[in-house]
């Protein structure tokens, strides 16, 4: 029994609820093992590097998945030959939803300020109800019912949180004074507080849509997966990158204004964008860091040369190609 490990990356390796697997690299896999009579089982692995690592340890027979050929790879896993041709490309929001509204609520929460303003409103809720209380009993013409006191100290406690001034008379001299400066020195700081993480959060979501390719990524924060060729590109092209351990955590990334770009193979890029339609993302830029794919074995067995050759023979047959236009058509 082979243990197949595989990394979800559709539409290569794409889970199904029954715990099957479907997807372009594991009908070819499937294809190839059928051939061979070969019984096997999947284990699913959370990053690329724990699959890249573990094939070259032996932990498992195979790793199946859209798994990119490099000179690096190649010195700890054995690979077969090419069956996909690619590239990397880069994801962006698209122009106009960066900064919406809701971006930006999004933007706030996953930077701690809506916590802040949670706890902000708590205090004015409690000095509102501080100077109700205060002045309903040292000052004589403050209204005396409840709901016109609040309404009232609830009026001057909102001047000085979003003006910085207030009209309230003073009653206790030179002490007095001081307090109310005390006080405006607050609301100054509150509204300091709010505008500048709103304007932050704002800049920040604007920041993707500058970017239109892969020169336009230097000063940029991307969103790479963990062990992947877009993480050793960002690396090598010094750029500022953040490792995920798959898309869909890099896509909330972006969405959340922790990153201004996703950059990953441009099929899977692509096919994600085409899954969420709705979902305000784009592929901006031409293909580059050309790429093949292939299947991995450890070291030193023989199953690599076997799988080859049905591969070759499948690529020879059509096969290959036919399940290729399966999930990508006449231009896949």
């Amino acid at each position: 029994m082979l243990d197949v490990g595989v990394y979800a990356s559709s539409p290569f390796v794409v889970p199904q609820e029954s715990g099957r697997y479907s997807g372009m690299a594991i009908e070819l896999w499937e294809e190839a093992a059928k051939r061979l009579n070969l019984r096997f089982r999947y284990v699913r692995y959370a990053t690329l590097r724990e699959l890249v690592d573990d094939t070259a340890e032996g932990k498992v027979d195979v790793a199946v998945t859209n798994l990119t050929i490099t000179r690096d790879r190649a010195e700890y896993v054995a690979f077969t030959q090419p069956w996909y041709d690619s590239g990397l490309r880069i994801m962006t929001l698209q122009s106009g939803s960066a900064g919406s509204f809701s971006d930006i609520l999004s933007g706030l929460n996953d930077a701690g300020h809506l916590r802040a303003y949670a706890w902000l409103a708590a205090v004015i809720l409690a000095a509102t109800v501080g100077v109700t209380l205060f002045d309903r009993r040292f000052d004589p013409a403050f209204p005396r019912t409840w709901r016109e006191g609040l309404a009232e100290s609830f009026y001057h406690v909102m001047s000085i949180a979003t003006t910085g001034r207030t009209a309230r008379k003073n009653l206790f001299g030179w002490i007095g004074r001081i307090w109310q400066a005390l006080w405006l020195l607050v609301g100054v700081g509150m509204i300091a507080y709010i505008t500048s993480s709103v304007t932050s959060i704002m800049t920040a979501a604007s920041l993707s849509q500058d970017i239109a390719g892969p020169a336009d990524l230097a000063g940029h924060t991307v969103a790479v997966a963990s062990g992947s060729t877009a993480e050793d590109y960002a690396r090598d092209m010094g750029l500022a990158a953040r490792a995920f351990p798959g898309l869909d955590e890099a896509v909330d990334a972006l969405r959340a204004n922790q990153v201004d770009a996703v950059i990953g193979d441009a099929p899977v890029l692509e096919n994600y964008v085409h899954q969420h339609a709705d979902g305000g993302l784009d592929v901006v830029g031409r293909l580059f860091h050309r790429e093949k794919y292939g299947f991995a074995f450890p070291h030193g067995g023989s199953l690599n040369l076997r799988v080859v050759l049905e591969l070759l023979d499948m690529q020879e047959a059509g096969t290959m190609d036919r399940i290729r236009r399966s999930y990508f058509g006449e231009a896949g």
